[in-house]
């Protein structure tokens, strides 16, 4: 791939997740593979922090951003053989730049969440009117969908995309470890970690909590929640660091992803129940969407339909520390076994080699076999 030159159109800095887990967390190997690599975020780091905040969006800040990026539509991207676009070029546009990039150049575009629904289940009648089916041909107009779910797969498929490819997000090895079981506690930590905007899934387990609170010593540990937490045992609330995110999990003794089941969630990744595994804990998560993919119900951990459920299994971990050990080696072995950096890089390459004969630039790629 040496000869290549790729253009990242990422909508976040790494400050976000999902553009740091889709985008920047691969690129120390895509610098040893292509002659030039370079990443351009849409949004930038204040936005973020008014986001994150719970702020009102500056408008004329977003706006800067749009103008930016349409001069790098103008003027940048024929630098590049291949334009890899996470989700989209502009929200709430008309998918016209899609359109033009795919016409000269190699056009990938890469799904984590289900935003066509943004536009296809949106409170406005506007946008529902007018762009219902805008990913739709986004994902049309592309060389090459990669997904994170089977869910956004299917609505690939079903746009007649050229060719999809699942890939999951996942973590890099090297940054985990599992947690050392020592004689148990007496206080049993249950942990979740996630972005502000997902705290509001914690609400519906409060009773659930309360109950377990008078039956055992347990201790509540939320990682980068915003909203205050209005349980009466114990409970701590921390900010995420990327340097900290794996000791705060490994204090952890349970690890939980509660979602409802709606057409937004999903289309989520599990990504939560990955970095759980990655550190040898037990989960215990909804049975929506990937979340019944990752958990193996009763190996490494439980799906919860109901609040009975999510009392039962809390209950069962909580009583039986020999069974949070079994059941997170059993997690841990998967991750190592499916969702790791390594393993995306081999699904990127095979879904590259796809393509190769569709684009100018196929016949430089290093063979399938070579390591990127």
């Amino acid at each position: 791939m040496k000869a290549h030159r790729i253009l990242f159109l990422s909508k976040y800095p790494p400050q976000a997740a999902s553009s740091r887990l889709r985008t920047y967390q691969f690129l120390p190997f895509w610098r040893k593979e292509v002659a030039e690599v370079e990443i351009a975020p849409l949004l930038n780091e204040r936005y973020l922090r008014d986001l994150y905040a719970g702020k009102p969006v500056h408008l004329l800040n977003v706006l800067r951003c749009y103008i930016k990026r349409f001069f790098l539509l103008l003027f940048h991207v024929r630098r590049f053989d291949l334009i890899w676009v996470e989700k989209e070029f502009f929200p709430y546009f008309p998918p016209v730049a899609e359109w033009f990039i795919s016409r000269s150049k190699g056009f990938v575009v890469d799904f984590d969440d289900a935003i066509f629904h943004n536009y296809d289940l949106s409170p406005s009648l506007f946008l529902r009117k007018i762009l219902p089916k805008k990913i739709d041909a986004v994902m049309h107009y592309a060389d090459l969908v990669f997904a994170g779910n089977p869910y956004l797969i299917d609505r690939a498929k079903k746009a007649d995309a050229k060719r999809t490819c699942f890939l999951p997000t996942v973590i890099d090895p090297s940054r985990y470890r599992q947690k050392e079981y020592t004689p148990s506690s007496p206080v049993v930590c249950i942990g979740w970690i996630g972005s502000p905007s997902t705290q509001k899934y914690l609400k519906d387990l409060l009773p659930v909590f309360e109950n377990l609170h008078q039956r055992f010593a347990i201790r509540i540990l939320l990682v980068n929640g915003r909203e205050a937490f209005p349980f009466s045992g114990k409970i701590d609330s921390i900010p995420w660091t990327e340097e900290g995110e794996v000791d705060a999990i490994l204090c952890m003794d349970i690890g939980i992803m509660p979602l409802p089941d709606n057409p937004w969630e999903r289309g989520k990744c599990a990504y939560k129940l990955i970095q759980y595994m990655a550190c040898g804990l037990p989960v215990v998560a909804s049975p929506v969407g990937f979340n019944t993919t990752v958990v193996r119900h009763g190996v490494n951990g439980y799906l919860a339909d109901t609040s009975e459920d999510w009392q039962k299994y809390l209950t069962d971990l909580i009583l039986h520390p020999e069974r949070r050990q079994a059941m997170g080696k059993e997690g841990f072995c998967l991750v190592q076994e499916s969702y790791t950096l390594e393993k995306n890089i081999e699904r990127i390459r095979q879904g590259l080699d796809g393509i190769l004969s569709k684009k100018s630039y196929s016949n430089s790629l290093s063979p399938p076999h070579s390591p990127l």
